[in-house]
């Protein structure tokens, strides 16, 4: 009797585990997430926006122009400079040996142009005199230009080995803010080295990389408008300041410097902007194409083919879609058939999805 009894209270405390561990397995349950865009017409549009970067209209990178080791900074992020302040300055104890070496030698040099400048008035007067021969006045002549131009020479020198010295002092060259250290203590310094960089100017500008479909379309004194990222809430203006002539070849666009009008102090350099550009009437291409993202489009034994991502129920999965691709442009490819406008596709990670896995999906800022 007391086994059954054992039994009976064994029974739900099975279930009751069982349970447990099905919700725990329900809630385990890890879904891949995966980059999207959305396919949208490009071209023939009156409208661009374009994403870049900010930074200040005038930067300075400051370096020493001769090698030791540091052993002052003066110097930190986001610290406000004066033209003029010492910021940096280098062990300078060969310098400064190498200066008191063409001190001495200046003095020897004078000492030793006194003496040939005395020899060569004896010279003269005993030759004028009869005293002297014609050669002893010449050689005494020679003698004295030499120790002239060594004297000279030693002047120059000092100067040289003076301005050494001033090489291992690094001050700032305008008034600014300190944006990048890129140095320590007591680290060996070359000449040249990028030792900070100091933000000098009021302003700030966008830089830009256009995509070559809209680059004659874009032309210095164009008003546009700018957002950046992390001041979702304002929109600032903007003119277009600079164009390059000549393409990128490390991202394929042409570097375009946008000036925003009415910066503020919450501009930062670095910042993320996505500056609008406003064509008016003008066709930017003869129609609109659908392009995908090179990374976006894989190639499997039965050809082409990115991933769709569909709404299921309450979940979103993949399908594999087969397209037709066109040509290749430096925004992506050129989609002839099996994609159509407001479709959602995978950017990234197509080698390891499956044909109907369930995913957990998330935009694709990057694009």
């Amino acid at each position: 009797m007391k086994s059954v009894i054992k039994s009976f209270f064994l029974i739900p405390s099975c279930l009751f585990m069982a349970s447990c561990s099905e919700e725990q397995a329900v809630t385990e349950k890890i879904l891949r997430p995966v980059q999207y865009q959305q396919v949208v017409l490009s071209g023939g549009e009156s409208t661009r926006v374009i994403s870049g970067t900010s930074k200040s209209d005038l930067v300075n990178k400051l370096s020493f122009r001769s090698n030791g080791i540091l052993s002052e900074l003066n110097m930190k992020l986001g610290q406000k400079v004066k033209q003029g302040q010492l910021l940096a300055k280098l062990d300078n104890i060969q310098a400064q040996l190498n200066y008191e070496n063409s001190i001495s030698s200046k003095n020897s040099s004078e000492s030793n142009l006194k003496t040939s400048k005395l020899n060569l008035d004896r010279v003269r007067a005993l030759y004028e005199k009869g005293g002297s021969s014609l050669s002893d006045f010449e050689a005494a002549k020679d003698a004295y230009r030499t120790a002239q131009q060594n004297f000279n020479s030693s002047i120059r020198n000092v100067k040289i080995q003076k301005d050494q010295i001033s090489y291992g002092y690094l001050y700032a060259s305008a008034d600014g803010e300190v944006a990048a250290v890129n140095v320590e203590l007591n680290e060996n310094i070359t000449a040249g080295q990028a030792v900070a960089t100091i933000n000098s100017g009021n302003d700030m500008d966008i830089d830009l990389g256009v995509p070559e479909s809209v680059i004659n379309q874009i032309k210095p004194g164009m008003v546009v408008e700018i957002d950046f990222v992390s001041l979702n809430t304002k929109q600032f203006s903007g003119v277009v300041k600079e164009v390059s002539p000549s393409i990128n070849s490390n991202t394929s666009t042409y570097p375009v410097v946008v000036n925003v009008t009415d910066t503020t102090p919450e501009i930062r350099s670095g910042m993320a902007a996505n500056v609008t550009f406003h064509f008016g009437n003008e066709q930017i291409d003869e129609s609109p194409r659908l392009i995908v993202p090179a990374n976006a489009v894989g190639e499997g034994s039965e050809g082409r083919f990115v991933f769709l991502l569909v709404q299921s129920g309450n979940s979103t999965v993949v399908k594999k879609q087969p397209v037709t691709i066109g040509n290749l442009t430096s925004e992506g490819f050129e989609v002839v058939s099996g994609l159509e406008n407001g479709q959602l596709i995978a950017t990234a990670g197509l080698q390891t999805l499956l044909d109907g896995q369930e995913v957990l999906f998330k935009q694709d800022k990057a694009l």
